[in-house]
This record gives structure tokens, C-alpha cells and sequence, in this order.
């Protein structure tokens, strides 16, 4: 990961993080859409990356997904990996972030967000600490505070739960 700002004030964020927001097409997916007869036919989803989002939400690091798309294959995954916080079709990532931090009773300080693309950028500037996959557009880039090694949908999730994990002294269970 490369970090574009102080290492310990973004570790001291990290060390904090109690919520952390993922985009999904180009975050949790490579970002291309498959398309059949019917319609959108098949997301891609990296292994590595769900059990990153298990092992957060073990060591009590909640978990949401707010995407612009909706999409049954998302939802399918986010039950699959107990990702209780789901907000799909979302224009506004901002807004339904705020709603969602109020619900919860957190502030921004405790959270962390990931995104790939301009519609992120908002959220990205709000939220303490903010996470651009490597293969990001040059704005959401620009917007992290720590840009991934690894591309969306290729492992980019399981480096920010690792990471996330690290800076609180937490080791994952299967580590020896």
C-alpha cells in the first residue's frame, strides 16, 4: 500500500476504524459488467476479500456496501458474508453514508471507506480514513489517504481488512 499522507496519523485513523464502507463494481468486482440476453448475468467476487470482510466484523469492525447499482449477485454475497448494511441504487453515497453514521451512532472519525471511481470522492473526503484501489480513476486517487498494491476485485479488499486488522494489534485467527 502507499500512503499519501503523515503514516501515523493514518495508522492512529486506522487503529479507530468502527465502520468501514465499500463501493462494489470495481472495489469488490474488477468493475466489468457481464451482460446476457436478460440483462446483467454475473459479478466476480474475490475469496480472499469476503473472508478479509468476516474476519473485520469478527474482531467487531462493522461492514457496509453502498452502490450506485443494484444488483441480486451483490446482495446475494453481502447475505452470504453477513454484511447487514446494504444500500443499492444510491445516487447520493454521501447522504446515505450520513443517514447510515447517525443510525449506527458513529462519528466520521470512526470510519473508513473504499472507492474506485469520482462517485466515491465525496464519501472518500468525509469519511477519517479513506482507501482508492490500485486500479482507481486518478481522482479517487488523489482523494485516499492509502492507495492499495492490488486492483478491485483482486484482492484490494483483503489488503484493507489486513491492514485495518494490523494497526488495531489484531491477528487474524488462522495466522501463526
Amino acid at each position: 500500500m502507499s500512503r499519501s499522507t503523515s503514516s501515523k496519523r493514518v495508522t492512529n485513523a486506522a487503529a479507530r476504524v468502527r465502520l468501514l464502507v465499500l463501493d462494489v463494481d470495481g472495489v469488490l468486482t474488477d468493475g466489468r459488467l457481464y451482460y446476457g440476453p436478460r440483462g446483467e448475468a454475473l459479478k466476480v467476487f474475490h475469496v480472499r476479500d469476503g473472508l478479509g470482510l468476516k474476519l473485520l466484523a469478527a474482531a467487531g469492525i462493522r461492514v457496509a456496501v453502498i452502490s450506485g447499482r443494484r444488483s441480486s449477485m451483490t446482495r446475494a454475497r453481502c447475505r452470504e458474508l453477513g454484511v447487514r448494511h446494504l444500500l443499492q441504487g444510491v445516487d447520493d453515497k454521501l447522504g446515505a453514508y450520513d443517514q447510515l453514521r447517525r443510525k449506527l451512532k458513529l462519528t466520521s472519525a470512526d470510519c473508513a471507506c473504499v472507492g474506485d471511481d469520482v462517485p466515491d470522492v465525496p464519501l472518500m473526503r468525509e469519511v477519517a480514513l479513506s482507501f482508492a484501489v490500485a486500479d482507481a480513476h486518478p481522482r479517487a486517487r488523489s482523494a485516499a489517504h492509502i492507495v492499495t498494491s492490488l486492483p478491485g476485485g483482486r484482492g484490494a479488499v483483503r489488503e484493507i481488512c489486513d491492514y485495518l486488522l494490523a494497526a488495531r494489534g489484531d491477528r487474524a485467527p488462522f495466522a501463526t
